[in-house]
């Protein structure tokens, strides 16, 4: 064959196309610049198989002791959530019966964990926090009796991602696969969990049964949330995965920096005596306050001259000092950790020394746009959406909501905006200006700003005209009322239709 191949032939004659010894792409080889270079071409799957419980081991390990970590979790968690992602069902047709679906759902709102413990924007908080840190997160649906006096019986329960074991694969009687503790069925949809009763890194929650049984939920039960960074994957890695060995080494570094500064200033200076030193010679008129592991101590008072006997000499501890070197390497690195984990600099260390308006302000567009994308693609997909449609299920099975097209038209029903809350700015009088020029040129609606404030335009209209109707009644005339004031603030007569 001509080109860049080798004929070859195996041991029964068939020629074997073989590589020249020379690659078109520097980066493929693996002559001695590149020999210590991995080439591993495992799956998605397969290369987090044997790595995924020490990733998320070492992941938790950071976020409990690393401050950088721990804020860095904190950072992206509030500005994914914040108070949290709220629904607006879109029942243009209906307006009464949208309002009912949404103050139904505001009453299911603390109600809605199974732990009680929090409200449901509290659980899309956990479920965003579980996925950063172990790399997934599962909710389990958990239907009620009416007679439990919730607005809607139906309640949900967040569990950590080791229930799913990552070590079970088998192949069922029934042909299904089951691949890092999910089963599959003939056509590669998922069927079922084969989860943990108890948490396996739990040691006091066994309750009878063996305690590393597994119970088989099906799939419809259990929601799995995660962020998919290659095709095919099923289970999903810690967001620090990437970080945390500089993570490690920094603190490392950081660590012994800081008990080479203590150690340091615990030494002022060093003595040396002569060889044969009289026992009964004071020491330089000092004080010998006793010994430590069997060397004397002198006490020292500020401002004192001293005389020092014959023979003795003083050596002044002056430790090397590394500060300019040092915070320049750590930024350097820290900045590194940030790029990694998906955050700015700023985010996370606190350090705003020589920021301003424009680079901060470019920092957080980029953050925020991914923010934007895992909002939508992953916490409002793969966790918000379902459960608000099986919630809205429940209540219509429970006689709690009334509509009668739902079968047929539940498409209708289903359509649901998903509100994060508003991101403020580092300068809001820029950004609220922008904003009005951009509705005056026709570019934006009020009702897509209003949105974009994680409000409906509806309610907003509301308080405006009962606002402008107790202000009327009462006759108070702000200046913030455009029927009756100018731009500036000073009264203009209302004109109407009757006058000239």
């Amino acid at each position: 064959m001509a080109g860049p191949f080798l004929s070859i032939v195996d041991p029964q004659g068939h020629p074997i196309p073989v590589a020249s010894l020379s690659a078109d792409y520097e980066a493929a080889t693996t002559g001695r610049r590149l020999s210590g270079w991995g080439l591993s071409s495992s799956g998605p799957n397969d290369s987090l198989f044997g790595s995924l419980q020490n990733l998320r081991s070492r992941s938790r390990q950071m976020v409990r002791n690393n401050a950088n970590a721990a804020g860095a979790v904190d950072s992206f968690v509030a500005n994914m959530v914040g108070a949290g992602i709220m629904p607006r069902w879109q029942v243009k047709d209906n307006p009464d019966l949208k309002e009912e679906i949404q103050e139904l759902w505001n009453d299911s709102v603390p109600e809605l964990d199974a732990d009680g413990i929090q409200d449901a924007y509290g659980q899309q908080a956990m479920v965003a926090r579980a996925v950063m840190e172990s790399g997934e997160a599962l909710v389990r649906f958990i239907p009620r009796r009416r007679s439990q006096g919730l607005a809607v019986p139906l309640q949900t329960q967040v569990l950590e991602a080791d229930h799913l074991d990552a070590a079970y694969n088998d192949t069922l009687p029934n042909g299904h696969a089951v691949r890092m503790g999910i089963e599959f069925n003939h056509s590669g949809r998922r069927v079922a969990y084969h989860l943990f009763k108890d948490h396996p890194g739990e040691s006091f929650t066994s309750t009878g049964h063996a305690y590393m049984d597994r119970i088989r939920v099906p799939a419809d039960q259990i929601l799995h949330i995660g962020r998919p960074l290659r095709p095919g994957q099923i289970r999903f890695r810690p967001w620090l995965t990437p970080t945390i060995l500089d993570l490690y080494e920094i603190e490392q570094c950081d660590d012994a920096e800081l008990v080479r500064r203590k150690t340091t200033a615990m030494f002022g200076g060093f003595f040396t005596s002569p060889v044969e030193e009289d026992a009964n010679h004071p020491l330089m008129g000092g004080r010998k306050i006793g010994a430590a592991n069997g060397v004397n101590v002198v006490a020292y008072e500020p401002g004192t001259f001293v005389g020092l006997p014959p023979g003795y000499d003083v050596n002044f501890a002056e430790p090397k000092d590394v500060s300019g070197s040092y915070i320049a390497w750590m930024k350097h690195h820290l900045r590194k950790v940030a790029r990694g984990i998906g955050i700015t600099y700023e985010q996370l260390t606190g350090d705003l020394e020589g920021v301003n308006y424009s680079s901060i302000r470019a920092g957080l567009l980029e953050f925020r746009r991914l923010c934007r994308m895992l909002q939508r693609h992953m916490l409002v997909h793969q966790y918000c959406r379902p459960v608000a449609l099986r919630w809205l299920t429940a209540a219509i099975l429970a006689g709690v909501l009334k509509i009668d097209d739902y079968v047929g038209n539940r498409r209708k029903y289903h359509r649901i905006d998903w509100r994060p809350e508003a991101w403020q700015w580092v300068d809001p009088e820029k950004e609220g200006k922008s904003e009005v020029i951009a509705v005056r040129a026709g570019f934006k609606s009020r009702a897509q700003v209003v949105a974009e404030g994680g409000r409906d335009v509806e309610t907003v209209d509301a308080e405006i005209e009962a606002d402008n109707r107790r202000a009327d009644e009462n006759g108070f005339v702000f200046d913030s009322d455009a029927r009756k004031t100018a731009k500036t603030g000073v009264y203009q007569e209302t004109v109407t239709d009757d006058e000239p």
